[in-house]
């Protein structure tokens, strides 16, 4: 079993940036896909990006450019850089693993066996 804990959400202005982490106790996160949600208020959670056991990358077309999701093995953490930086990104943001064999990491959150509490993100205008 693992247990990500997600950290780095909070207050920050248009255009800025910030790094989200995504740190796990248990197994190691390299044995899974992992990916990043986003849930808005009054909204479904969305597909933001996901890092496959080989570190390839996937991307919602809106953070392509904008985001990068990265993976340090050694300290058993992914990230989510985040540039550019605007209102609509304002959402809780969650970090989730995928323990199945599959050859490529889901856009679906129901492919998704594991998952953080979620950390705050607000862009202000």
């Amino acid at each position: 079993q693992v247990q990500p804990v997600e950290s780095g959400g909070g207050l920050v202005q248009a255009g800025g940036s910030l790094k989200l982490s995504c740190a796990a106790s248990g197994r190691t996160l390299s044995s899974y896909h992992m990916a990043w949600f986003r849930q808005a208020p009054g909204k479904e959670r969305e597909f933001v990006a996901a890092i496959s056991r080989s570190g390839s990358q996937v991307y919602k077309d809106s953070v392509k450019g904008r985001f990068t999701i990265s993976r340090d093995n050694a300290w058993n953490t992914v990230y989510l850089q985040m540039n550019s930086l605007n209102t609509e990104d304002t959402a809780i943001y969650y970090c989730a693993a995928d323990i199945t064999w599959t050859a490529r990491p889901s856009y679906s959150p129901g492919a998704y066996d594991y998952w953080g509490q979620g950390t705050q993100v607000t862009v202000s205008s």
